[in-house]
């Protein structure tokens, strides 16, 4: 069915596009936002935990959650295995509105200056891709503020010396520090270090309109009870559905762009149920993310495409990042677990840049969010701690409220060879072809990744923990809930998928508006840089459709 044109068509009410459809229906464009997934609220799946995006052990809350979405992975030589959303090497972002932000632990943290010039600052390693952004902090830092203060960002500004420069204060006082974060606090001064309060996207009061936490220990993997969390799918999604611009479709998924003899968009085709709906329209955004965006690029062949979207040059899928996490667990002789949630309150950057040896730059250091009993059971035992039976449990019990787990979003060094690509015989339940990935981290990760277990773990030895063990990352393919990098932007076409305003490169009417376009990664969270690029995008665009 060939629908009615309309000016936009945004694919993914996520992190991006849902500030895209909200910046562009308020600017008076009619815009279609297309989601995979549907609406959700907290009563659908409350307080699961073996349904809560950490665990899936009964599957995803938030989709995708059935046999109709498989990816293929490497399995021994040529060969490729299926696997599951449910699955880790799936490499699973949320599929509802608000995508992962309906369920993400919420640390809404900037880059810092010299994450946007890395290669500049440190030199490429060797066998990477590293290359600087087309932007600076400059350019996005007014985007980061509108993000902060439009979504909802609670913290204190100034408190982390490390700071880059910044126009506002954060709109909320940071939430209070709990009993891991006074724990803790002390002993990182004794160090020597600079502790600071996390700044989250959650209401630490009423704002906008919604409450201020409750300090439920169900966060991070769950919906926000009363809408604290300041997920795309509370703020700007409403908004822009309240303009009468903006039409919501759920449960749509995109199989590809149609393009002209020009090589620009005139419409997207999409399924509604079984049934496949054209839509035609002036410009398209993409922001599905770091895995589902190359994949729709990719399949949207055309004689003027004949590789996909801007692949031209071999970019798209490639550069596959996500966070090299690495850490360390404590057990203390007391009780430190107060039940207070979203728990995860204090920081250190002092080991985002300036590594010895050589390794150059790392990431954050911040306390876990709540481990429920399963996870606690699953990932917080100490080597050679039973995984079941009467010794486990006595461990559990022991220890449930005696742990602290610190862990460092170590920044990946972009691989060429890490990717997204579609299988050329798996196909998903609408004749999609599904989409592979395959690679490794770069060297780097793991010496950064190393260093990193060690000062987390000298913190917790410092707040006095009886025992502790490091978990530093693996080589392994990255992506998780942090992926990125796959349709990077950059100045120059021959090595980079959009300009600095997120536009496909020589294609008029495409954008990608997600974690696929960041460079590298930053040594944090991501989704407050996505939502800062979504507002310098937006900006551009509506200067670019007005023409």
């Amino acid at each position: 069915m060939t629908l009615s044109p309309v000016d936009v068509v945004v694919i993914g009410a996520g992190a991006g596009g849902g500030i895209v459809a909200e910046q562009l229906s308020s600017a008076g464009f009619h815009v279609a936002l297309l989601e995979r997934g549907r609406r959700q609220n907290f009563a659908e799946t409350g307080h699961d935990e073996l349904r809560s995006q950490r665990t899936t052990v009964l599957g995803n809350a938030f989709g995708p959650d059935d046999e109709r979405y498989v990816r293929q992975v490497p399995s021994g030589g040529s060969k490729w295995r299926n696997v599951p959303p449910s699955e880790g090497a799936y490499n699973n972002v949320a599929a509802v509105v608000g995508g992962g932000t309906l369920s993400y632990g919420a640390m809404a943290w900037r880059y810092m200056e010299k994450d946007f010039k890395l290669k500049s600052t440190y030199g490429a390693p060797a066998n990477s891709s590293l290359e600087d952004w087309p932007i600076t902090y400059q350019d996005l830092e007014p985007f980061y503020a509108k993000a902060e203060w439009e979504i909802g960002v609670s913290g204190k500004a100034g408190a982390n010396p490390f700071e880059p420069p910044r126009s506002k204060p954060y709109p909320m006082p940071p939430l209070p520090f709990n009993s891991e974060a006074n724990l803790l606090l002390p002993a990182a001064k004794k160090l020597g270090w600079h502790p600071f309060p996390i700044p989250m996207a959650i209401n630490s009061v009423a704002y906008g309109g919604r409450p201020g936490c409750i300090g439920c220990p169900h966060c991070v993997g769950f919906a926000c009870e009363v809408n604290a969390k300041s997920s795309t799918a509370v703020t700007v999604v409403p908004r822009a559905i309240k303009t009468g611009n903006c039409d919501l479709r759920t449960e749509a998924i995109a199989r590809r762009i149609v393009t002209d003899d020009k090589g620009n968009a005139t419409a997207v085709e999409y399924f509604q149920g079984r049934e496949l709906m054209v839509q035609p329209c002036k410009t398209v955004v993409v922001s599905c993310s770091a895995t589902e965006s190359p994949r729709l690029l990719l399949n949207s062949l055309s004689k003027l495409h004949p590789n996909g979207i801007g692949n031209r040059h071999d970019w798209v899928g490639r550069n596959l990042q996500g966070h090299a996490y690495s850490g360390a667990f404590g057990l203390f002789d007391h009780d430190v677990f107060d039940g207070t949630g979203p728990a995860a309150r204090i920081a250190a950057s002092d080991f985002s840049h300036g590594l010895p040896d050589g390794i150059g730059w790392g990431g954050v250091m911040a306390n876990e969010f709540i481990r429920l009993p399963y996870l606690f059971s699953r990932s917080a035992l100490p080597p050679g701690t039973p995984r079941w039976g009467l010794d486990h449990k006595k461990y559990v019990r022991q220890y449930y409220k005696r742990s602290v787990g610190v862990k460092s979003p170590v920044q990946e060094v972009p691989v060429f060879e890490s990717r997204v690509e579609l299988s050329p015989d798996v196909k998903d339940a609408w004749g999609i072809p599904t989409l592979r990935l395959s690679g490794h981290r770069h060297e780097k990760d793991g010496k950064a990744g190393a260093y990193l277990a060690e000062r987390c773990e000298e913190w917790l030895k410092a707040a006095g923990a009886i025992k502790t063990w490091r978990t530093p990352p693996s080589l392994s393919l990255s992506g998780g809930q942090h992926q990125a990098g796959t349709c990077r932007m950059g100045n120059d076409s021959k090595t980079s998928v959009v300009d600095k305003y997120c536009r496909v490169h020589d294609v008029d009417n495409i954008y990608v508006v997600d974690g696929s376009v960041h460079v590298n990664n930053g040594g944090f969270n991501p989704s407050l840089t996505i939502q800062a690029i979504a507002y310098w995008a937006s900006a551009r665009m509506i200067q670019d459709l007005k023409r």
